[in-house]
């Protein structure tokens, strides 16, 4: 085991491909009975992030791509290009107006839908699609009030539609490995976590409004991609507002929403300098947007309380020339990980050297996860390392089935709940803000989904 590094076993979760490649052994979907109709997807959202789930998507023998909505029509002439390639037949487009989405959800013809839109989007753009009896993938965040934490467990509840936060983070490798850990007891009784989101955006937040990654310093109106529409949240808004990839993770291994639940929060933020110190960098003094007051912290550090006794630090920090970074820690009564791309350590009491930190290489291959034993060496490909294909093969698994997916409503509600919460309690110098329990007291009995199954 050692012979294989850390770089060896980490590399395979790295962030970085953007493509999708497939060995010709491997048959996606290959369990699904052929002699049932496929499943038909259908895709709000075909930027970026959604184009990505489209060419995962397409490499399934089991999924039918039916509809796609964009208000960009660079972008559905892009997806209907891959589509054409992929040799799948022509999708109906949508994509007239802003509400145009909502004729693609009266399609009978449809399934499940996954939305990939901008952030403000997402609740309501769920809501209908769950009454409109779709299966719903929706992407991170899921809300940005506590409303719309309601308004998504209150659809579900309603229509008895699922809902499926796709927080793919969850299906890291070395996240996976210590949630097996964490399910075997080598940690002992949980006591503490820490998490974040910690990873230089100012190259996204801002660019010369002609490429997604071109360097400028426009946003809006005059910019691309994200920066047209995520970059407003930092002006406007003093908050955590990028919580799910460092929480989601946590939150499983705590059991949140199924034996335990988030209790309480308090927030904190540095004062806000990143953004302009940046945008007079690269556009100069006399920019326009030099002037402009940044409401957004630079770094957010938040402390959640959970009903049974642990505590999570979560942090926000995306505006600073920090290399990417979750920094993920989990300590229990029996010892410690701390573990990302860059460090991963552990110390267990009686296995490891006492007061030494011992390297996780032999440790993460010991409790590699099922599903990476199965699918890692094809799966990465598929996008941040080949986590995009598990997020999105647990989607379409659950959905072919209708069965509750193993981040659902509840989560989505949950997790998200930490923008409006933090924002609260920074606003008022670090006030204890209480998460509503969005599962009306059902979590006491809820038991934890299966996350050690080999097939999603």
């Amino acid at each position: 085991m050692k012979s294989k590094s850390r770089r060896s076993f980490v590399k395979k979760t790295a962030a970085a491909t953007a493509g999708f490649s497939i060995l010709p052994n491997l048959s996606f979907g290959a369990d699904f009975n052929l002699n049932k109709e496929k499943l038909k997807v259908a895709f709000i959202g075909v930027g970026l992030r959604g184009t990505n789930h489209l060419n995962n998507a397409l490499q399934r023998k089991d999924v039918e791509v039916t509809a796609i909505c964009d208000l960009d029509q660079k972008r559905i002439d892009l997806a209907l290009d891959k589509i054409k390639k992929a040799g799948h037949k022509a999708p109906k487009v949508f994509g007239k107006n802003d509400y145009d989405y909502k004729n693609l959800l009266d399609l009978k013809e449809i399934d499940a839908v996954i939305i990939a839109t901008p952030w403000l989007w997402h609740t309501k753009m769920a809501v209908d699609a769950m009454k409109a009896g779709k299966y719903t993938g929706l992407e991170v965040s899921a809300a940005n009030t506590l409303e719309e934490c309601w308004d998504l467990v209150n659809a579900h509840e309603e229509t008895g539609s699922h809902l499926m936060i796709l927080e793919n983070v969850n299906y890291r490798r070395d996240v996976l490995a210590v949630l097996n850990m964490v399910k075997q007891n080598v940690f002992g009784e949980l006591l503490h976590f820490r998490c974040g989101y910690r990873h230089d955006l100012r190259g996204v937040k801002f660019n010369d409004g002609k490429s997604a990654y071109g360097k400028g310093a426009e946003f809006g109106e005059k910019g691309i991609s994200e920066s047209a529409w995520r970059t407003q949240h930092s002006l406007l808004r003093n908050a955590d507002v990028y919580p799910t990839h460092g929480l989601g993770p946590v939150a499983v291994m705590a059991d949140i929403n199924r034996g335990n639940r988030l209790v309480s929060i308090t927030s904190h933020a540095t004062k806000a300098v990143g953004l302009n110190k940046y945008i007079k960098e690269v556009g100069g003094e006399n920019h326009p947007n030099a002037k402009l007051k940044w409401k957004q912290g630079d770094i957010i550090t938040s402390t959640i309380e959970t009903a049974n006794g642990e505590t999570i630090i979560v942090t926000h920090d995306v505006n600073s020339p920090r290399p990417y970074s979750l920094g993920f820690e989990v300590q229990g009564s029996q010892g410690v990980s701390e573990f990302d791309y860059h460090t991963q350590r552990i110390h267990i009491e009686g296995k490891t050297q006492a007061h030494v930190w011992d390297d996780m290489d032999a440790w993460l291959e010991k409790y590699d996860h099922p599903l990476w034993k199965k699918y890692g060496d094809s799966a990465t490909e598929a996008g941040h390392g080949g986590i995009d294909f598990f997020v999105l093969n647990a989607f379409i698994e659950s959905a072919k089935e209708n069965i509750a997916p193993p981040m659902d409503a509840y989560d989505a509600a949950a997790w998200s709940a930490v923008t409006p919460l933090s924002e609260l309690s920074i606003e008022n110098n670090g006030e204890p803000q209480d998460f509503p329990d969005f599962t009306r007291g059902t979590w006491i009995k809820r038991k934890p989904y299966n996350w050690m199954k080999n097939n999603f």
